[in-house]
Formats: C-alpha cells, sequence, structure tokens
C-alpha cells in the first residue's frame, strides 16, 4: 500500500482545484493508513456500526459482523446520527497570508472540507459558518452523503475581504445553535483575543464540545525573514517598514507569549486546542479530530 502521506501534504493537494474532490482525497488517503498506525488501533470502527444497546431495534442489527466477532452491532442510518458538527471557518482578510503551496485561507477551507467529509463518512451530521466581521455564508446541519457539495460551495465563494470579529459570530452561532454538538473553530485567530476567549467559553456554557485549530504560516511562527523589508496589515491600513532581524527576538517573544495563554485559556475551558501549520499534512488536524470525537462517543 502506498504511504498515505503522499495525500496529504500541501503540494500534493494544491494540485486538486475543486475543494469536494479534495476533501475526498485527504480523507480516502488519511484512512488507508489508519489501520497501519499503533496510535488509531481499531478507533473507526464507529463509522459504519456502533455497539447494540439495549431497547435497539433488533432489525437494524448486523447480523453478519455477529457471526465474524460474536458482538452486536447496529447499522447506522443517516438520521440516526450520534452528532452534530458545526464548522466555523474564518475567512477574514489576514486568512489571505501565505507564501507556500496553500495559504491559511485555503488550508483552512480544505481543513474544514476534509473534516466535513469525515463526518458524513461517519453517518454523522455537519454543518458550516463562514465568517469575518459577520457572518458570510451558514449551511445546515445534514447528514445526508451529498451534503459535502453544500458545504464546499459555501467555503469557495468567500474569498478572503474583511476584518475578524470572532466574538460577535461565536456569539450568534451560540444563539443559533440550541442543540448540544461539536464546534470546530478553524482560524488563525488574530482578533481580538478576550472577545474569541469570551466567545468560545459562551458556546461552551451550552454544552458544547469545543475544538480550535489555530492556522498560522511557518512565516508568522518562525519570523525568518531578512533584509530591509515592508510589512502591511491585511486588516488595517498600518504599515511598517524595517530591519525584521532587529525585530525578531521580541516579536517571537510575544509570540510565545500569547500561544501559551491561549493553550492555558483553552485547558482551563476543557476546548481543545491545535496550532496547524500550512506547511504541515493534514493528517495530525483529522487525527486531533477523530481522537475528540472517539473521546465523545465513549462519553455518551
Amino acid at each position: 500500500m502506498p504511504d498515505s502521506s503522499k495525500f496529504l501534504h500541501p503540494e500534493a493537494i494544491k494540485r486538486i482545484s475543486r475543494l469536494d474532490l479534495r476533501a475526498r482525497h485527504i480523507v480516502e488517503g488519511f484512512l488507508s493508513g489508519m489501520h497501519r498506525s499503533p496510535y488509531f488501533g481499531q478507533s473507526v470502527e464507529f463509522r459504519q456500526h456502533r455497539e447494540y444497546a439495549a431497547g435497539d431495534d433488533l432489525r437494524h442489527v448486523d447480523w453478519k459482523v455477529w457471526a465474524r466477532q460474536d458482538r452486536l452491532y447496529v447499522k447506522q442510518f443517516e438520521e440516526d446520527t450520534n452528532l452534530r458538527c458545526t464548522l466555523l471557518v474564518d475567512v477574514s482578510n489576514s486568512m489571505s497570508y501565505g507564501n507556500r503551496s496553500l495559504n491559511k485561507y485555503e488550508y483552512g477551507c480544505t481543513l474544514a472540507a476534509s473534516l466535513a467529509y469525515l463526518v458524513l463518512k461517519q453517518q454523522d451530521a455537519v454543518g458550516c459558518v463562514a465568517f469575518d466581521s459577520k457572518i458570510r455564508a451558514q449551511v445546515p446541519i445534514r447528514s445526508k452523503r451529498n451534503h459535502l457539495h453544500t458545504v464546499t460551495q459555501s467555503l469557495s465563494v468567500n474569498a478572503p475581504e474583511d476584518k475578524t470579529d470572532t466574538y460577535r459570530v461565536l456569539k450568534s452561532v451560540a444563539e443559533s445553535y440550541p442543540r448540544r454538538g461539536m464546534m470546530v473553530l478553524v482560524s488563525d485567530l488574530l482578533a481580538d483575543y478576550e472577545g474569541t476567549l469570551r466567545g468560545l467559553k459562551l458556546l461552551r456554557k451550552r454544552g458544547h464540545d469545543v475544538l480550535v485549530f489555530h492556522v498560522m504560516d511557518d512565516d508568522e511562527l518562525d519570523f525568518e525573514f531578512s533584509g530591509p523589508l515592508r510589512f502591511e496589515g491585511l486588516e488595517t491600513l498600518d504599515a511598517l517598514n524595517c530591519n525584521p532581524r532587529s525585530l525578531r527576538d521580541g516579536y517571537l517573544e510575544a509570540l510565545n507569549t500569547f500561544l501559551e495563554q491561549l493553550r492555558r485559556d483553552c485547558a482551563g475551558n476543557t476546548i481543545d486546542y491545535a496550532l496547524i501549520r500550512t506547511s504541515q499534512p493534514l493528517d495530525a488536524a483529522l487525527a486531533k479530530y477523530l481522537s475528540n470525537r472517539l473521546g465523545m462517543h465513549h462519553r455518551n
């Protein structure tokens, strides 16, 4: 079997222009390598069946599985979903940054589309919200397999164009989605920090499981610039002419302080957090989602 990582690398992904095909390509490649990884074991079992529980309709028992494994499993149908997942995707101007295979917007949308396909493949339900200073597109939560196209279409037509107002959007989402589910935020988090945290805590208070995929470019994390440069704001009119080497130590110190505070606040509020580089294959993000999904499944 070929190395599944080739399906997941940004350079390979870039060559597939349609977002729905890209998502299928990534997820199928990811799943093809899962059984070879000791980290996952048999964790993908729930995608098609769940264990029989007292009161389940015996007509839905998969007797072929019982014959092989001597354990009762129930076939799950589209209406029998046990997860409602909403993808909250930042399409603000700062997401347009990137000098490599995929910029943050392209990477974030690819990640969100891949998660949508994975959720639908699990026979769970997924919806999507694309936002900047306000909600730009909203796709209802559905579990039908052809729903992937609706999700990817909403992401594809929302190119970055405005500032970010995460609190306003998360507050609106918290009010619009009263039923508990999983909220997955995909963003560079370059917005008012206190507002973002307040919004995330509000989602937790309403009973949602919350995952944050913090998407950043290598330039932002490593600051490997040299020579005289002019930095221009993507969401402000500010500009700075400087020698970046003289700023590097101070910048990295401030960045690490921010990231450490973010990790601490997320952990303190039972919010799952993952920092994702746009140069990384997407398997880390998919694995993070799936391990959290399994944790929810076992808690339920």
